[in-house]
């Protein structure tokens, strides 16, 4: 496949496959695609241990990482990453009722209370790297590694990141929701736009795929783009390049394949949702992310929450929270159970088996290849 950014990258297949997990990320790469290690909340030593073990896993072949630096955070999570007290302001920055409310929720659901101060601390410690100083140090270990792309997540990517990379002769890409993002990122001179869809799982607008990746290529052209948001199959690759995408960036589908570590009750809830069973919610990060639904979402988007914080101080009551959901749920807690969940957008409903990697990324060349001969035959094309 000849797209400009299979040229750019030097990839067999213009796919992009980000992963919270390395395996996946070593797997689709050493598959002919692109695995991007997504660095949420990372610590630097956890980051530089991670991709110490991609360098020795793909052999050369090109990766990317994930770096999320939003825009706004709250401001007391802000002056903790700028050492302005640390991680006790940002613990201190928690209410009372939203642990109240937490510890109410365990007992309902009888699931047993975690060691709480340690979990507080654990993820306050990867809650500071959800700032612009902490997302300076993973972008510099990131960088000093054999990256081919490093991507922002949320909001336009910081001059540091862009200069920097720039320096390495690294390309930059970011997600975009609309197209007005889309042009505030090309103006900060990043080289690489990912449209994301409103069915993608994860921080996500509200524009549908469709709707979202012609506006963009329009917008920023002659800016390569990519497609996201409900593509995990052959059919919705080609609709996706149809549109004018110069290749595809996945997320979802990686989820339920034989490397995820995606803890084994999510997956099998995965396994048997449907695409009718995601909710956008701001409980899991504070910022509205497309997510399985399930007691966790209901329940703090119910008439007893106190609301979600923002970012990232909900990601501290929550992620150390879902820890404990997740290894409780692994007994047959049906609490547990009732309230684990994960990132997953709309096409969920089609992830219905567990497959390896590398057979994700070869049965959706192979389904392209199909959907661009029945076009061809459509149009008496060769």
């Amino acid at each position: 496949m000849r797209t400009e950014v299979c040229e750019t990258f030097g990839i067999e297949f213009p796919l992009f496959a980000f992963s919270h997990c390395r395996d996946v990320v070593a797997a689709v790469t050493n598959a002919g695609g692109m695995g991007v290690l997504g660095a949420v909340a990372y610590t630097p030593d956890r980051l530089e241990e991670e991709l110490r073990w991609i360098d020795a896993h793909v052999g050369g072949r090109p990766y990317g990482v994930d770096v999320l630096v939003p825009a706004r955070i709250d401001e007391s999570a802000e002056r903790a990453g700028r050492g302005e007290g640390g991680l006790e302001t940002m613990l201190a920055a928690v209410p009372r009722e939203h642990w109240e409310f937490l510890f109410g929720l365990f007992e309902r659901y009888g699931v047993p209370l975690p060691d709480f101060e340690k979990a507080k601390r654990g993820h306050s410690r990867g809650g500071t790297q959800v700032t612009r100083e902490g997302a300076a140090e993973l972008i510099e270990v990131s960088l000093s590694h054999p990256i081919r792309l490093i991507a922002s997540a949320l909001g336009t990517p910081p001059p540091l990141m862009v200069d920097r990379a720039k320096e390495r002769g690294v390309p930059v890409a970011a997600l975009v929701g609309t197209a007005e993002h889309a042009r505030r990122q090309a103006a900060a001179g990043v080289d690489l736009i990912v449209a994301q869809g409103g069915e993608a799982g994860g921080h996500t607008g509200e524009i549908s795929t469709m709707v979202l990746v012609p506006e963009v290529v329009d917008e920023v052209a002659p800016l390569p783009v990519l497609a996201a948001g409900g593509v995990a199959t052959g059919r919705q690759m080609a609709a996706a390049m149809a549109l004018g995408a110069s290749g595809v960036w996945c997320g979802s589908v990686w989820l339920t394949t034989e490397e995820a570590e995606t803890p084994p009750p999510v997956k099998a809830k995965l396994l048997a949702a449907t695409s009718r069973d995601t909710v956008r919610s701001r409980s899991r990060t504070g910022k509205p992310a497309r997510q399985l639904r399930s007691a966790w979402t209901d329940e703090w988007e119910g008439p007893g929450s106190p609301g979600a914080l923002g970012m990232p101080l909900q990601m501290i009551i929550a992620e150390g929270a879902m820890r404990q959901i997740n290894k409780v749920a692994e007994t047959g807690n049906p609490g547990a159970r009732e309230l684990a969940n994960y990132f997953v957008g709309q096409v969920v409903g089609q992830m219905n088996a567990v497959r390896p990697a590398r057979r994700v990324v070869h049965d959706m060349i192979e389904e392209f290849a199909g959907a661009v001969a029945r076009l061809n035959a459509i149009t008496g094309g060769d």
